[in-house]
């Protein structure tokens, strides 16, 4: 059985999927961020749903890395899971 690194490297020899990955790696790097928050603080996706008054479905989509939530969900979500939001603007690749 192959698993989701494999392919994943695999594919990353096509530059059209490189693209879009490197595209889509910030909001993939969130999603890791808050499960892996959840994750250390030992809570199910339901139970930081019921702490931040919001369905699973809610924190589902949050993890999920498909969709930005707003500044306001990742306050929320960072205070549930004993984290302290900060965002900070960074250098552009490629620009300095």
């Amino acid at each position: 059985m192959t698993n989701v690194n494999e392919l994943h490297k695999k594919w990353l020899k096509n530059p059209e999927y490189r693209t879009a990955f490197e595209e889509l790696k910030p909001e993939f790097e969130l999603a890791q961020t808050l499960i892996q928050a959840r994750s250390d603080a030992g809570l199910t996706q339901k139970q930081v749903a019921a702490r931040m008054k919001t369905s699973q479905a809610a924190v589902a989509r949050m993890e999920s890395g498909r969709k930005k939530p707003s500044t306001s969900s990742l306050e929320r979500y960072a205070l549930v899971v004993g984290k302290r939001l900060r965002i900070s603007l960074e250098p552009a690749e490629g620009m300095q």
